[in-house]
């Protein structure tokens, strides 16, 4: 059974998901198969990072920031002007992951986590879909 996800963010910046995927597949029941979450938007995005070293996270954010600043000659801006760059960046990005699920647990390695990527300087509310594949 799919559920959505509705996840308030701060801003620019990432959000670990990973509790929130693991309890669904608790909550399913999941045994061997493969969870998949899409995010439903276009300016925020979905990756597997390091979920140990915060700074990890603020230089993937900087550095993303560089190669699609606001200031840029972009012909969308009818949004403002973090909205283009947040579009890049979600192409550069992922807007869905698959993560082999094992004994009812994703196979996230030691330093892994879910995080939803939010590319838009204000808040947003954003919603993530989840849903498992059983592969046995």
């Amino acid at each position: 059974m799919p559920k959505t996800l509705s996840i308030a963010t701060q801003g620019r910046g990432l959000v670990d998901i990973t509790g929130e995927a693991r309890a669904y597949l608790t909550e399913i029941g999941a045994e061997s198969g493969l969870l998949v979450l899409f995010v439903q938007h276009t300016s925020a995005s979905l990756t597997i990072q390091e979920n140990a070293d915060p700074d990890v996270l603020a230089d993937l954010a900087d550095h993303l920031a560089r190669l699609a600043p606001a200031d840029a000659p972009w012909r969308h801006t009818a949004e403002g002007p973090d909205d283009m760059p947040a579009h890049v960046k979600t192409a550069l990005t992922d807007t869905s992951l698959a993560i082999p699920v094992i004994d009812g647990a994703p196979t996230l390695g030691t330093w892994q986590g879910v995080f939803l990527f939010e590319h838009r300087d204000r808040p947003h509310q954003r919603r993530v879909v989840m849903t498992y594949l059983k592969t046995d």
